[in-house]
């Protein structure tokens, strides 16, 4: 093939036509070029890890490739990745646990069951799944980090729940959902199929008498009931981590330090709370 016909199937492919647009085209295919060699990365499903991920759940992908995919972290720089299960894998989960509660707690208001749903799906409890059933070791993923987020995590949830005292590793959250909606996908969206198969893993529900308040707003409500003064938090930074005092009667009664100004509260408030019951319910 000589010059002119290369040239002319560049206008073909690129529907140009006209020397002034010859340059474009020659951009643009090295460019399109570029994004093919970019993808053309392999993508095989390795059958021992991911049939482990199929044991687990109790159910075989008929498409594997929305497996391989709900198993891929945007930082693998593959061509897919979990972004588009994961949102409609949440958008599932939460319909699902919203009628579960709804039939199974008929005197509860909306703003009771609100809480409850949210409870049931929070980021923490299904990072704690991801963990418990060792899902994280099935991700595809190239930032380092989260290698020291899951020991971290792992480490502090060992004997109780968070309850926003710790930063929770959203990734860890994000593989079980991008898992709901692979499911739900290759059932051909049966919401059937997925409650059989998810349920039983955010099996113990969380009800009503286990529903953990946030600890500012216990310590706000604690300060109500019994007519005390209202904790304000002031704010420093030192090394990188968040410093909230607790103000209670211009005395710090609470301090608490995280990753972020949120963390760090509630610690502050978690600790206040404990400090003030302890002077007022053991006088």
């Amino acid at each position: 093939m000589n010059i002119l016909e290369d040239f002319d199937e560049n206008l073909h492919e690129l529907n140009l036509s006209g020397p002034d647009n010859s340059n474009a085209s020659l951009v643009a295919k090295k460019k399109k070029r570029k994004k093919k060699k970019k993808c053309s990365t392999s993508t095989s499903i390795d059958p021992l890890p991911f049939d482990g991920v199929e044991t687990i759940l109790g159910y075989e992908f008929s498409e594997p490739r929305l497996l391989e995919e709900a198993l891929t972290h945007p930082s693998s720089n593959q061509c897919v990745n979990y972004d588009r299960l994961e949102f409609i894998g949440d958008a599932v989960i939460n319909w699902l646990m919203a009628k579960k509660l709804f039939l199974s707690y008929p005197e509860l208001r909306e703003d009771q069951l609100t809480p409850l749903r949210s409870a049931n799906v929070s980021n923490e409890k299904f990072a704690r799944i991801s963990v418990e059933h060792e899902l994280y070791s099935y991700l595809r993923f190239s930032n380092e980090s989260f290698k020291e987020q899951i020991e971290v995590f792992k480490e502090h949830i060992s004997s109780n729940h968070c309850n926003s005292l710790i930063k929770i590793p959203k990734f860890l959250a994000d593989i079980l959902e991008s898992l709901i909606g692979a499911v739900f996908m290759d059932s051909n969206c049966s919401l059937d199929t997925v409650q059989e198969v998810f349920m039983k893993l955010l099996e113990p529900l969380i009800g009503p008498e286990e529903l953990q308040i946030h600890p500012k707003t216990e310590l706000k409500e604690f300060c109500e009931k019994k007519g005390l003064p209202i904790v304000n938090y002031n704010e420093d930074y030192w090394e990188q981590k968040h410093i909230i005092n607790a103000i209670f009667d211009n005395c710090v009664v609470g301090a608490g330090y995280g990753s972020n100004k949120e963390i760090a509260q509630n610690k502050a408030a978690k600790a206040a709370l404990e400090n003030i019951k302890q002077i007022y319910l053991n006088p």
